[in-house]
């Protein structure tokens, strides 16, 4: 062997095996014996560059260098490109093949599969040579343990259920050509069969939802897209098709899998879904092409009648209302109609686009007029249609959830909300409709119901029946919100319904409503003592000020 060479090779193998032996402590500590893990390690890149020779035990990524770098002697300008290839690579692929095959680090170390990586930075072009090395027997007695995992804890009647860590294991696998054949017909119906029996427990059913959607994404982004586009980086969703790349090798299967995908992707992240099927259109998918003009098929796109037209797709969460005849009718049908469509499961993070004469918009600042905001403004000058409002406010509203109809921005509101904060205008018969949106909405990333309390006080006043709702308007705030200027508590009695209102609420729920109405501590203190202040008043202005003491 050439001395270089073996120099490069000791100084390798001598600070990996420091770093493994660590790693090897600290895995066989946690790592119980899961029949759906293999292993843990499954990546090695040894690199020069900058200098100095660099080892990643796991795959790096693009925004942090976290490798283990190394000096490296005189002997590294005798490496050649030809040394490399043919025996400083083969020689390094034979040490860690032996290592990666034996129990030497224990039984769960290494993965069945693992990949190493070797790179150069050379004068005139960087060397980078990679490949992957399988573990046989491993990897049968993984497909084995899938299979009895399937038959005992998926195909089982409840109450048998996977641990939380197994059906973490279990998502990924069902993407892994290794594992599981790579189309809907195999993999669906196990889908399908873990969330029926998961369907009782709202969270598990989530978090299972969560996991096989990662596992396809990944797939998607790792496997899939890369044999026939390019990345413009890491992370990006810039795909572009490869020009030298035909596609005479892929498979109709193949394609229909990556749509499947791209369509449960959709359930958690409907604007990938839609991205990823713009990527299948361009791959020759016919049927990707259908899902983007007229959606997945479950629901009528179409529906057409003498005052308003409607279409509507799933796949890109649209909805386009035409009203053909400006009168109550029109809208009703409408709401009618989109109210139906969410109750049958139409994605409730929609945008609508509308077609008509009239342009209303609701008093409020920050509001984005779009044509969601326009469509229930109109709808609201029609007072025969609240109780539809209602109904569709009821059927919309979910926590978490933002409407499609602006970018994600300080204008973003989750579904009902125009409904909701129109008719708590208009009517007195909507408060506690408007009360339930205010503790489902999340304030911590919306903030239009921060100015809703000034346009409710403008349409109704304060009094003494209001001041409850007006508390869960202002609770309801985004830490950023101001102080509401015509909120004025300037009445005994208006004054005593808030404390009695605030008694029973937390003392930084009491701080935040003193806040949105008297601007701070210091200007209540000086509310108590002010001579103009009635005497009554500033009796229970005290009290207040006990609240938060």
């Amino acid at each position: 062997m050439d001395a270089a060479v073996q120099r490069f090779l000791d100084d390798v193998w001598s600070e990996l095996m420091t770093i493994y032996k660590k790693e090897s402590e600290r895995i066989n500590g946690f790592i119980g014996h899961r029949s759906l893990q293999a292993g843990v390690k499954d990546f090695l890149q040894v690199a020069w560059r900058d200098g100095k020779i660099h080892i990643d035990v796991e795959e790096p990524l693009d925004w942090m260098d976290s490798s283990y770098a190394i000096e490296a002697g005189r002997y590294i300008a005798e490496l050649t490109d030809e040394l490399i290839r043919s025996e400083l690579y083969p020689q390094l692929r034979e040490r860690v093949e032996e290592l990666f095959l034996s129990d030497k680090l224990g039984l769960h170390f290494f993965d069945y599969r693992f990949q190493l990586v070797l790179t150069f930075e050379m004068e005139d072009e960087d060397l980078k040579i990679c490949e992957h090395l399988v573990n046989e027997e491993k990897l049968n007695e993984l497909q084995e343990s899938l299979q009895k995992f399937i038959t005992s804890k998926i195909m089982a009647d409840l109450p048998v259920l996977p641990s939380g860590d197994d059906q973490f294991f279990f998502s990924r696998h069902l993407m892994n050509p290794d594992l599981m054949e790579q189309e809907e017909v195999v993999v669906d119906p196990l889908i399908q069969r873990l969330s029926d029996k998961l369907r009782s427990n709202r969270e598990r059913l989530n978090e299972w939802i969560d996991q096989y959607t990662s596992a396809m994404d990944r797939w998607i982004q790792d496997i899939f897209l890369p044999r026939y586009f390019k990345r413009a980086d890491s992370y990006s969703m810039d795909w572009t098709l490869k020009e030298d790349t035909p596609l005479l090798n892929l498979s109709e299967d193949g394609l229909s899998f990556f749509v499947y995908a791209a369509l449960q992707i959709g359930k958690s992240k409907p604007d990938i879904r839609e991205q990823y099927l713009k990527l299948a259109v361009q791959l020759g998918s016919k049927q990707a092409a259908e899902y983007i003009e007229r959606g997945s098929g479950k629901f009528d796109s179409i529906d057409k009648g003498s005052r308003v037209e409607i279409h509507n797709n799933d796949v890109t969460q649209t909805i386009e209302v035409r009203i053909l005849i400006e009168e109550e009718a029109a809208y009703g049908e409408a709401l009618d109609h989109i109210t139906e469509l969410l109750q049958k499961g139409f994605p409730k993070e929609y945008k609508l686009k509308l077609k008509s004469k009239q342009k209303y918009y609701l008093p409020l600042k920050k509001m984005a007029k779009s044509g969601l905001h326009q469509f229930f403004a109109g709808a609201l000058t029609y007072p025969a249609l609240f109780h539809k409002l209602e109904v569709y406010a009821n059927t919309a509203m979910e926590p978490y959830a933002w409407y499609k109809d602006t970018e994600p921005s300080e204008k973003s509101v989750m579904p009902g909300t125009y409904a909701v904060l129109g008719l708590g205008l208009y009517s007195s018969e909507y408060y506690s409709l408007v009360s339930r949106y205010m503790e489902m909405v999340d304030s911590e990333h919306q903030m239009i119901q921060d100015g809703y309390a000034e346009a409710f006080i403008d349409a109704h006043g304060v009094d003494t029946e209001l001041i409850p709702v007006l508390v869960d308007i202002l609770l309801a705030g985004n830490e950023e919100a101001r102080p509401v200027k015509n909120f004025v508590i300037d009445r005994v009695e208006l004054a005593e319904v808030l404390l009695q209102e605030l008694l029973s609420k937390e003392i930084y729920e009491r701080e935040q409503v003193l806040y949105r109405i008297f601007g701070s501590r210091t200007k209540l203190e000086k509310a108590v003592r002010s001579e103009q202040t009635e005497s009554k008043l500033r009796v229970v202005y005290a009290k207040l000020m006990d609240l938060i003491s």
